[in-house]
């Protein structure tokens, strides 16, 4: 039943399939206390269902088995940057990966409950669902958390997207994969707010995937200058991982691919109305920042590498009737005046 599973899940797009037990997590203690020190930041759904998350068995009552599943999200070029483009993190140039692979889980979950039989029951998660799924990943063998938290396969690299079936049903479970990380710490060397604040922890109020997409209010002052052109999320960590060598393009996400998104102009994106906003970006993950929240960080992407030819735009924002894209805006003014 495995192979047959597993089969199907590879007919379906996905780049690797696995099989754990549903047996609380490993390092549930350790979430818990990364909870405590509120490292979560404004992530209150994270702890709504912190004790979910630490028991498979209060997810689904009789819960046996993960099947987890890898999809890579591997692009073999992108368009270069231009002096005023903003960084969007790559797997959001992509249709909205939780629409996409659901499409398919619905469907390997069904076949599952049809090879089980009517006493089976599963649910499936896109990253959303109340699980520890790098924990699973790595003791079902699709790969290992790396020293910056996020998961590394050793045949796709960092660049995957990570989904799972919980089930009545019971397998035989795959090996767990080992840490293969070594002495390596490019990826806390790489990180431009220092957020890894130690091997395989990591401080999200300091990550700018958080702060230019979980963060809703302002963004602090004193780490505006640490972000750089990114305007949605961060790849620094991820991309300077050497087991990236191994990474390769998956099929499944080939076909989504927005190319519009590698290099947006700053100046347009600024321009965008909220119907504008919407119709740019309908389909795809951006759009859960709300344009307050992307043009909040357009502002401050041309704080950092604007020049005076920006100012017009800028000064347009700053009367916008969204008070946290103003206030962003008046920052990026004086920013770059300051540089002149």
């Amino acid at each position: 039943m495995k192979q047959t599973i597993a089969q199907r899940a590879k007919e379906l797009g996905f780049d690797d399939c696995r099989f754990a037990t549903a047996e609380p997590p490993a390092h549930a203690a350790q979430f818990q206390d990364w909870l405590a020190k509120k490292n979560h930041g404004e992530m209150g759904w994270i702890e709504r269902n912190a004790l979910k998350r630490a028991d498979p068995g209060l997810v689904l009552t009789n819960a046996k088995s993960f099947i987890t599943l890898a999809a890579s999200y591997h692009t073999a070029g992108s368009r270069e940057q231009g002096a005023r483009s903003g960084v969007i993190a790559r797997y959001a140039r992509f249709a909205d990966y939780h629409d996409v692979l659901a499409e398919r889980l619905k469907t390997l979950t069904q076949f599952v409950n049809e090879l089980g039989g009517a006493e089976t029951r599963s649910l499936w998660y896109v990253d959303t669902g109340p699980v520890l799924e790098r924990d699973l990943a790595q003791r079902a063998g699709i790969g290992f958390t790396g020293k910056h938290t996020n998961l590394i396969s050793r045949r796709l690299g960092n660049w995957i997207f990570l989904a799972e079936i919980l089930t009545t049903l019971e397998f035989a479970p795959d090996a767990p994969e080992k840490n293969h990380c070594g002495k390596c710490t490019a990826c806390i060397t790489a990180c431009p707010t220092a957020a890894i604040t130690a091997p395989f922890q990591l401080d999200a109020r300091l990550c700018i995937s958080y702060l230019t997409i979980e963060l809703k209010g302002s963004i602090p002052v004193e780490l505006r200058p640490l972000i750089g052109n990114r305007i949605y999320g961060c790849d620094d960590c991820l991309a300077v991982c050497p087991w990236n060598r191994f990474a390769r393009e998956g099929q499944l996400m080939k076909t989504h691919a927005r190319a519009d998104l590698d290099a947006p102009d700053l100046l347009e994106l600024l321009a965008l109305d909220n119907a504008g906003f919407k119709k740019m970006f309908a389909g795809t993950p951006i759009l859960r920042t709300k344009r307050r929240g992307l043009l909040r960080n357009v502002c401050v992407a041309l704080g950092n590498v604007g020049d005076v030819s920006a100012l017009p735009a800028l000064e347009r924002a700053a009367q916008d009737a969204e008070p946290l894209i103003a206030e962003h805006a008046r920052w990026a003014m004086e920013r770059i005046s300051s540089k002149t």
